[in-house]
């Protein structure tokens, strides 16, 4: 089998990225993969705790913190395999979850970006991604399929075109990134995968999902956990994706809606749940937009919208 670099980027979570890199080495033949930890400028460098875990570890450390888009392109840069599979570190594999993936790949050159179905790690038996439908363009809302429902092994067989991929686990070609570009770095968290998505539908690829294999991801099933990161980088990117994937009217039918409705309901449900804190952070989000150019921006041409998900 072709070579496939698994890259996961660390970011002070040294617990979770270790039972990763022992997931991985449990799971997968060594000779087929690469593994590439960049580690995101964390408070501490446990270069030596990785290593030790797992002994032909690559291992990339940045001084500097770059999100999300940058620490995964800094590993895609150095990667020598063929395939790119970014992994978050908060996640476990299955065994042949690779090779599953190499395979669909190769059975469907149409396929640009392919995520598995992700299990929730605390509940396996539910759902957290079969896929995403399409971004409403006035609203900037999507559903993701299948989410918190039971897993009845309903998707065990299946692959089908989707809207967009999860960040938590997403199979390229390094090809492909030499024609479409790496991640972009201007969202540093939130929305950066959703944008490529579309860059790769504009270079003509398709966005798959599959269900042949699963990883477990242990992001929690409760709603609602709020920070000023996330507040923050959610309100803006939001919008920022909006700008760079429509055009001039869209963009203004859904600043109006946005500024209009979406945010003043943010901030009623933020003064309802006692979260003052988080107000002075959507401010700052949507601030951000009135002193950044279009350079800054970087507007793109209209989305051209996939065909509908199939449930």
């Amino acid at each position: 089998m072709a070579l496939t670099s698994i890259i996961t980027v660390n970011y002070n979570q040294p617990g979770a990225t270790l039972d990763l890199l022992k997931s991985i080495k449990k799971n997968c033949k060594r000779d087929d993969i690469e593994v590439i930890l960049v580690d995101n400028a964390s408070d501490i460098d446990n270069k030596g705790l990785f290593a030790d875990c797992y002994p032909s570890l690559r291992y990339l450390r940045s001084e500097v913190n770059l999100g999300f888009a940058g620490g995964n392109n800094l590993g895609i840069m150095q990667a020598k395999g063929e395939y790119i599979l970014m992994i978050n570190n908060d996640t476990e594999i299955i065994p042949g979850f690779v090779m599953q993936l190499v395979a669909e790949m190769i059975a469907r050159p149409e396929i640009g970006i392919l995520s598995p179905l992700i299990l929730f790690y605390d509940d396996p038996r539910v759902i957290q991604y079969a896929g995403f439908t399409p971004i409403n363009l006035i609203t900037g809302r999507n559903q993701t399929i299948g989410l918190g429902r039971q897993n009845n092994n309903q998707y065990d067989n299946t692959s089908y075109q989707t809207a967009f991929c999860h960040g938590a686990a997403m199979m390229c070609r390094k090809s492909d990134i030499h024609h479409v570009g790496l991640l972009p770095e201007q969202y540093f968290l939130y929305y950066e995968e959703l944008d490529w998505c579309e860059m790769f539908r504009r270079a003509g690829k398709q966005i798959w999902f599959t269900g042949k294999t699963h990883i477990f991801h242990k992001e929690s099933m409760s709603v609602g956990k709020e920070s000023a990161v996330k507040t923050y980088f959610v309100t803006r990117n939001r919008l920022l994706f909006m700008r760079r994937n429509t055009n001039w009217l869209n963009v203004t039918l859904f600043s109006t809606y946005y500024l209009l409705l979406a945010v003043p309901k943010q901030v009623i449900t933020y003064l309802i749940k006692g979260r003052r804190d988080l107000i002075p952070f959507v401010t700052k989000g949507l601030s951000w937009h009135l002193i950044r150019s279009k350079n800054h921006v970087e507007h793109r041409s209209p989305i051209t919208l996939p065909a509908k998900s199939v449930k």
